[in-house]
């Protein structure tokens, strides 16, 4: 198992659920880390437990959706920190109004947008800068409605999703002999703040029972600990736990 120790790693969506599970999880590891997200309140939460703790976390503020400012910031870790040894790309959206008998379809596209083109904008930052070094990792957060297909999840999230999966399978397709590998995660449910937005609220003793976000932390640091050789395609995670379906879900 490698030693993670001074690796760089840049987390997207890292303000709140499995971003700062993963970002606790990497700084424990001695990973330097650069964490990115829309709201700068939940990203300074984060960097500050980090670096009060020993570790390392600087805050860059931006949306996945800026196709141009994803390319600076990787262009910026390059210079400031000389590499780029991970992108965690892990940003994600859902709404409530998310099966085909609502029609909401504004909420759609942003869920599209944000999970399927925010997912390729970073990668491709990272994937412009990982090339030159003939190394790197990119791990993407899916779901298990990328695998199957979920009521519970909705249309266009499970959509997003299933597209995520095709990007991380080419990605490692067209990049592996040049050193990059990916590795996409599809966990069951995991309490974070997207259950929120679930139409039928999951009762606060089953979000106990489901993945934590600090569980897809330690499961990120497994992937980095692996050797460059070892690609690991894809993880899929269920909760010991199955919750049964409550009237309505589907």
């Amino acid at each position: 198992m490698r030693n993670l120790e001074g690796m760089v790693a840049w987390v997207t969506g890292a303000g709140t659920g499995i971003g700062a599970g993963a970002a606790m999880a990497l700084a424990r590891e001695g990973v330097r880390l650069i964490l990115t997200g829309r709201r700068f309140n939940p990203l300074s939460e984060v960097a500050e437990a980090i670096n009060k703790s020993g570790g390392f976390a600087d805050i860059v503020q931006g949306d996945a959706m800026d196709r141009a400012g994803m390319n600076k910031i990787a262009a910026d870790i390059i210079e400031k920190y000389g590499k780029l040894d991970l992108l965690f790309n892990n940003h994600g959206v859902n709404v409530t109004d998310r099966n085909w008998g609502g029609g909401n379809l504004e909420g759609w596209d942003e869920v599209i947008d944000v999970n399927v083109k925010g997912a390729y904008n970073c990668a491709h930052a990272a994937l412009e800068v990982m090339r030159p070094q003939r190394e790197g990792t990119i791990i993407t957060t899916s779901s298990k409605a990328g695998v199957g297909y979920s009521p519970r999840a909705g249309v266009a999230y499970g959509a997003s999703k299933h597209a995520v999966m095709a990007l991380n399978q080419l990605m490692n397709i067209e990049e592996g002999n040049n050193g990059i590998r990916a590795c996409v995660l599809s966990p069951g449910e995991v309490d974070t703040p997207i259950l929120d937005y679930r139409p039928i609220p999951v009762p606060k003793e089953e979000r106990e029972r489901l993945i934590q976000s600090e569980d897809m932390g330690e499961i990120v640091v497994f992937i980095m600990k692996m050797p460059p050789r070892v690609t690991l395609n894809e993880v899929i995670i269920s909760p010991t736990y199955t919750r049964k379906l409550q009237p309505g879900e589907g």
